[in-house]
């Protein structure tokens, strides 16, 4: 008996209603009956679905969902926040170009900066991101971007965003790494970012179960060119991880602000601590960002750091924790801590880590929404030891 080998064809079934959760298309191609139809959506972001490479309705829903929150035109998801960055950098960089960029930065967007300047011969100036006339004396003629952290990791230094960006021509790209703070604290493109960038592995995805990122565009031209580039750099990320994260933004704003309230305890218990030298968390008053912080965020974030007084210190402090877990992320429910010297920033010289404000004895804390009491015997029983 022959065998059948005829294949039921299945289709999509019509709503009439209207589904809470934003459905998943778990899909890597799309079928088309009109070639011409796919053949524009291969060649636009606004055409038909054809292969999630190049969109999916899942993904479209998050990249809308974070367009909106930022104030933005667009947005393009990727597989993870480096993802966006270098979708965002190379797109808008070519050898020959000049990049400003403050000296205090997440340790990989460094790296790649580094990169840059050693294979592709694109220069890069270190600001320290404080001051305009800084940014007015590094601009070149063939200056295309300035790079910024709204809440620099992992020194809590916060660039005047509104300052800082109009100290450039319009001609600049002013790209803003938005992780620490998230959407809820700022939305860099109301202090004129023409780009913003974020891992929404951290604060947006919230429960450390998703990697991704994003980049959210004021202006819809440069989406379109730098989407065509992440088609050929393939940071597509998969239906399912933007599921995910479009989760993660339905309690954004309550994980947020009980993420903040719980730092602020810590950050001032640890700023009275003998072992603690000095707390890099700008809701203090003695922070030196404090003041810009106060003027233009609505927040203070609650990944921060703290020095202790050298590299032994440090490691013990990190292994000694028992709650509070030592993993190399942030923004989740829960509280971690991380040794920069050794993990995120270990890409770094002496000179680099000093230039960053990094030390030996630096902590990194994410600060999540466990008990702050708990939170702070644990750390208690840490330092004390």
């Amino acid at each position: 008996m022959q065998a059948d080998t005829r294949v039921a064809r299945t289709s999509v079934p019509a709503l009439t209603s209207t589904p809470l959760s934003v459905p998943l298309y778990q899909t890597s191609s799309f079928a088309f009956d009109d070639l011409e139809a796919l053949a524009d959506g291969m060649n636009r972001p606004d055409g038909a679905f054809v292969y999630t490479r190049f969109g999916n309705p899942t993904v479209r829903a998050l990249e809308d969902a974070v367009a909106s929150l930022e104030g933005g035109t667009a947005a393009l998801a990727t597989a993870s926040g480096m993802g966006a960055i270098n979708a965002v950098l190379l797109a808008n960089l070519k050898s020959g170009d000049h990049v400003i960029a403050q000296n205090a930065l997440y340790g990989g967007t460094l790296a790649l900066l580094r990169d840059l300047e050693e294979r592709w011969g694109v220069a890069v100036t270190y600001i320290g991101g404080h001051d305009p006339d800084e940014v007015r004396a590094a601009l070149r003629p063939g200056t295309k971007v300035l790079y910024l952290e709204t809440i620099a990791n992992p020194t809590g230094h916060v660039s005047d965003l509104p300052a800082l960006t109009a100290a450039v021509p319009d001609d600049v790209l002013v790209v803003v790494d938005n992780t620490f703070a998230s959407p809820l604290l700022c939305r860099p493109i109301e202090h004129g970012a023409d780009v913003v960038v974020h891992s929404t592995t951290k604060y947006l995805g919230g429960h450390s179960d998703v990697t991704g990122g994003v980049a959210v565009f004021a202006d819809d031209a440069r989406y379109r060119s730098t989407w065509r580039h992440s088609v050929e750099l393939g940071v597509t990320p998969d239906p399912f991880a933007a599921w995910l994260t479009i989760r993660g933004l339905r309690t954004l704003a309550l994980r947020v602000r009980k993420h903040e309230e719980n730092a602020a305890v810590l950050a001032r218990r640890l700023a009275e601590h003998p072992a603690v030298r000095v707390v890099h968390w700008p809701g203090l008053d003695t922070h030196p960002s404090h003041a810009v912080a106060t003027r233009f965020l609505d927040g203070f974030g609650s990944s921060f750091s703290f020095n202790l007084a050298d590299v032994e210190a440090g490691r013990k402090f990190v292994t000694g924790v028992e709650l509070v877990r030592l993993a190399p992320s942030l923004g989740g429910t829960e509280t971690l801590v991380l040794h920069p010297a050794s993990t995120s920033h270990r890409q770094l010289d002496e000179e680099q880590l000093n230039a960053s404000g990094i030390t030996g004895g630096t902590i990194r804390l994410s600060v999540g929404i466990e008990d702050a009491d708990d939170l702070w015997q644990d750390l208690a029983q840490a330092l004390d030891r």
